[in-house]
């Protein structure tokens, strides 16, 4: 029996930043996935976890500067991934890799990553997940034991494997997302990913990890961060994503209490994908 969704459906004056404000406020209120459109965006939540007051904590609907409307109706996650069909297309991360559905055309690129465009975060449209793409194609996985945390569709641990890392654990505490993660490992031909619910708590009590890829938000970061130098290596390599540029300081100063070491970071429309080495 397919899971019921409320599909919000916001528009959004100004769109932008209102839109990505939006995305991130809804996020931490528990949306899981995100479609834009042309007057804002559509966002999804299962009705079983959608209380009465789940707006009331996104502060930007009440905003003076953004005129924030939006209406919701149910909706299934069949048709949700018919939406995702008409809005999907593929993305080019450089030259070298492309995201791209297995409706769309082969593309002759270094690495193709081939995603189900169903209801999971990170199909390299978000800024996150581009710019995460971008630094696993600038560094070094060869032989690598890797963490994908907040995995989503496990895009990130796809393209980790296809460069090199030699184990993978990708976990998130969707079970869509996991079931998804799950298909599109096999789709990929991965051999390397293992893919497992859960949150930070099901994470080994040693260090294990040559480097962690985490993708998720401000507040869940801040919270784990200290399991996450826990499970990584001497020298391994933590790359966060998920919050904004003025979430930085905030990010620097936990990772610096545990020892990590600010190296890198990439902006893109004020979202910030920053490396730390341990």
């Amino acid at each position: 029996m397919a899971e019921i969704y409320l599909e919000y459906n916001f528009t959004v004056t100004p769109l932008q930043p209102g839109t990505e404000i939006l995305i991130a406020e809804l996020g931490y209120a528990g949306f899981e996935s995100f479609v834009e459109t042309e007057t804002g965006v559509l966002a999804y939540i299962q009705k079983e976890e959608c209380v009465d007051n789940v707006l009331d904590e996104v502060q930007i609907i009440s905003s003076e500067e953004f005129t924030i409307n939006y209406t919701i109706k149910e909706i299934t996650q069949s048709n949700w991934n018919a939406e995702w069909e008409q809005n999907f297309k593929p993305i080019a991360v450089g030259d070298t890799c492309v995201v791209r559905a297995p409706f769309h055309e082969k593309r002759d690129v270094p690495y193709e990553i081939i995603i189900e465009p169903k209801m999971s975060f990170g199909t390299g449209h978000h800024e996150t997940t581009f710019m995460m793409l971008q630094f696993i194609l600038e560094n070094n996985w060869m032989n690598k034991t890797v963490l994908d945390m907040g995995c989503g569709t496990a895009v990130l641990a796809i393209l980790a494997e296809k460069r090199g890392a030699t184990r993978l654990d990708a976990i998130d505490i969707d079970m869509w997302c996991v079931e998804n993660s799950h298909e599109n490992v096999e789709r990929n031909n991965c051999k390397q990913i293992s893919v497992a619910l859960g949150d930070a708590t099901v994470l080994p009590s040693k260090p294990t990890y040559n480097t962690i890829i985490a993708n998720i938000n401000r507040n869940i970061l801040l919270a784990d961060m200290a399991t996450y130098h826990r499970c990584l290596k001497p020298n391994g390599e933590l790359y966060l994503s998920g919050f904004y540029e003025q979430d930085l300081p905030l990010i620097k100063e936990s990772c610096n209490k545990l020892g990590l070491t600010f190296v890198d970071k990439k902006e893109q429309a004020n979202w910030i994908a920053a490396k730390f080495v341990k």
